[in-house]
């Protein structure tokens, strides 16, 4: 008998849709005896799940970029893991892999959901959590944004909203090494000092101590070129205000109306887009895919080299998922959130 039918994969499944912020009743935890792969198939047991703002708007009924998690579904996340069985040539036992493993302690993928997953493998020597952050989904949506939509020239103003996260992390460093000023938003000095002092940032506006607008009117005196939004809300209501003549402005998220009960707040002073004949692009990372490893390449690089860092906020055990998940909306986190599933 295989040692893998004594194992039991522990799972947290979405038990009903929140209204607001999700609690501990919107989920179930269930069990289930760990099977083999299927012929083409892998086993891998999940180490680090990524947690993304983005998880809240999967949990909604709607249409949207992706399909809703369905009721009774064990709840949608990115991980990294370690492959315990292998019927597959590409992927042997040890390999360390990046997929779509779910907020599960296993993960079974048959042959025609690998692709599907975006399963790939990780050296580990770059250190696992990274690939969850900087060569991560998180720093895919922040290259492909910048660098696509964004567009930036050397001597550009760049404003990047939720700067100490995942992505704004990310962003803020590639526009530095790209020959841009670069001007952060985060909530707190302990964050804004970081990216200042360990980012290399040029300035951080502490959106909880002060006037945003003033910030950025004594920070980008010239305006702002490009402005990466991870937040929405009043934030972009600000930086809209200051905006030069063709500027960029990126959508990557609105944190700060995914739990909200009423319709999202649309940006009011959008006619600035109008005036100063600029352009506001949404940003979807999964569109990117068949360019990853490009940016992987690049950013690879910038880590070994010192030129980039790549800071997390390692939360462990999968039975806190709900408490842990809440962080991302509070503003609890510093760092890219992961949730530490198993020891190696």
């Amino acid at each position: 008998m295989s040692t893998l039918t004594t194992l039991t994969n522990h799972q947290v499944r979405l038990a009903s849709r929140p209204v607001g912020l999700p609690t501990r009743d919107n989920w179930s935890f269930t069990t289930e005896p760990v099977a083999e792969p299927s012929p083409g198939g892998v086993l891998v047991k999940t180490l680090y799940l990524s947690l993304d703002p983005a998880m809240r708007g999967w949990m909604n009924e709607g249409k949207s970029y992706i399909p809703p998690v369905e009721i009774g579904a064990v709840m949608r996340a990115g991980g990294v893991g370690k492959v315990i069985a292998s019927n597959n040539p590409a992927f042997a036992v040890g390999d360390y892999v990046n997929a779509g493993l779910d907020v599960q302690e296993y993960c079974l993928i048959p042959e025609a959901q690998i692709k599907r997953s975006g399963m790939f493998k990780i050296d580990p020597r770059m250190g696992l959590t990274s690939w969850l952050n900087v060569l991560g989904m998180p720093g895919m949506t922040g290259y492909f944004g910048l660098m696509d939509v964004g567009q930036p020239k050397a001597g550009d103003t760049v404003v990047v909203s939720g700067a100490a996260g995942a992505v704004g992390q990310t962003v803020g460093q590639i526009a530095k090494l790209k020959g841009c000023r670069v001007v952060g938003i985060a909530g707190g000095k302990a964050k804004c000092d970081w990216v200042v002092k360990e980012l290399g940032f040029d300035a951080c506006i502490d959106y909880k101590a002060g006037d945003v607008k003033a910030g950025l009117k004594e920070h980008c005196p010239k305006g702002v070129d490009i402005y990466f939004d991870n937040v929405g809300g009043d934030i972009l209501d600000a930086v809209l205000t200051r905006i030069t003549r063709g500027a960029r402005i990126i959508i990557c998220g609105a944190i700060s109306q995914y739990n909200n009960t009423t319709p999202v707040k649309g940006p009011a002073n959008y006619l600035s887009l109008l005036v100063n004949r600029a352009r506001m692009e949404g940003i979807v990372v999964f569109d990117y895919a068949d360019r990853y490893p490009l940016a992987i390449a690049e950013m690879a690089a910038y880590l070994q080299e010192g030129k980039m860092k790549s800071k997390e906020d390692v939360v462990d055990g999968l039975e806190n998922f709900p408490e842990t998940l809440l962080k991302l909306f509070n503003g609890e986190n510093f760092g890219k959130l992961v949730l530490q599933v198993a020891k190696e």
